[in-house]
């Protein structure tokens, strides 16, 4: 077989590895931009990574450690403007790296980013590392560039259309796999043989990022200055290790949350002998809502037979990050975000419910 065929082979299999650990960005990138995607920040949390790379039990506890410390910046920082995500996320994957070489051998730190230039699927090339290793000239980096930020223009245009329901997400979505396969084949018509035969070297051993589960932080533990737990033993997502927990914020006077409050209960009652804890976050929206005892009123009229915390000065809001009611969190049993979901889980017939409870279960199993 050709070094060009099993380039565009290549290339085409990190393009889907790359799209497990990242959604397409939603506005394109200037073609000079350099990247600033969190795929060491994602990647090494997850127990695929960690057997990989080959880690002692001790040192995926320093690497929790670690991430430990980059979490509650990472977490929050989804929701600021998208130059500030940038800066944000180079500043913590720099910190982040500066901590694990500290950790990891040589050779464990090279496999990492080894894996950090795989996840970038494409786009790998055009960092300076890559660059200088392929020998790629400054004309061939500005036409990769300015291929690249082609592709993220018209993916964004396609996302636009889905949000405004203009465009159907399966339709979308082979407009987008037609779109990266284009860039596929620019990246090899770009690179010279000899360019071509040195990206096997630069990228290792190709690792399947399907079994990537964990790519979100830690949950933020629970914030009790100005917050009160009105319902339930009190409760730290350190104590919670080994559950499942479904974290939910609502005001209760919003008619959204209300119709959310159903699957809350009846998760409980289904779920929790096997493993799964409800815990419903009461943080005000109206003057109502900032009475405590309105909120512990409304906890015993709408039935809640789980922990509920009153968030009156918004701490835990705040450190999650939240934006709006209802928001639902799902956490895995050692503590790691695994999905959320915003607004009402069966919003005009939407089966979101039904794919919460499906994830809840998965998680449960595991």
């Amino acid at each position: 077989m050709s070094i060009r065929v099993v380039l565009i082979l290549f290339v085409a299999a990190m393009g889907t590895l790359s799209a497990s650990l990242m959604s397409p960005p939603a506005v394109a990138a200037e073609p000079s931009a350099a990247p600033a995607q969190p795929y060491v920040l994602q990647m090494i949390r997850d127990d695929s990574v960690h057997a990989e790379l080959q880690l002692s039990t001790d040192q995926v506890e320093q690497v929790y450690d670690a991430i430990g410390e980059v979490d509650p910046r990472w977490w929050v920082n989804r929701i600021a403007p998208l130059e500030k995500q940038g800066n944000e996320i180079r500043e913590l994957t720099a910190m982040l790296k500066s901590r694990l070489s500290s950790i990891l051998s040589d050779d464990q730190m090279n496999r990492l980013e080894q894996l950090e230039k795989q996840a970038a699927g494409t786009r790998f090339v055009v960092h300076p590392d890559a660059v200088t290793a392929l020998g790629l000239s400054d004309r061939q980096v500005e036409n990769l560039k300015e291929t690249f930020a082609a592709t993220d223009k018209e993916v964004a245009k396609l996302q636009k259309q889905v949000a405004d329901k203009e465009l159907e997400a399966t339709e979308a979505a082979a407009d987008v796999a037609a779109i990266q396969a284009r860039e596929r084949q620019s990246l090899v018509g770009e690179l010279t043989r000899d360019q071509q035969a040195k990206i096997g070297a630069l990228l290792g051993k190709t690792f399947d990022f399907s079994k990537v589960k964990r790519t979100y932080p830690r949950a933020p533990e629970f914030v009790l200055d100005g917050a009160e737990w009105l319902q339930g033993e009190p409760a730290t997502m350190e104590d919670l290790r080994g559950k499942v927990v479904a974290v939910y914020f609502y005001a209760f006077q919003c008619i959204n949350c209300q119709r959310n409050f159903p699957h809350y209960q009846a998760w409980h009652e289904d779920m929790a002998d096997k493993g799964l804890v409800v815990i419903g976050i009461q943080r005000p929206e109206t003057s109502a809502e900032r009475s405590r005892e309105r909120v512990l009123a409304a906890v015993k009229k709408d039935g809640f037979e789980y922990p509920v915390l009153f968030d009156e000065e918004s701490g835990n809001w705040n450190a999650w990050g939240n934006t709006m009611w209802p928001t639902t969190y799902l956490i895995d049993k050692k503590g790691f975000i695994r999905r959320w979901w915003q607004g009402e889980m069966n919003w005009q017939g939407t089966p979101g419910e039904q794919q919460m409870r499906e994830s809840i279960e998965q998680l449960l199993a595991e």
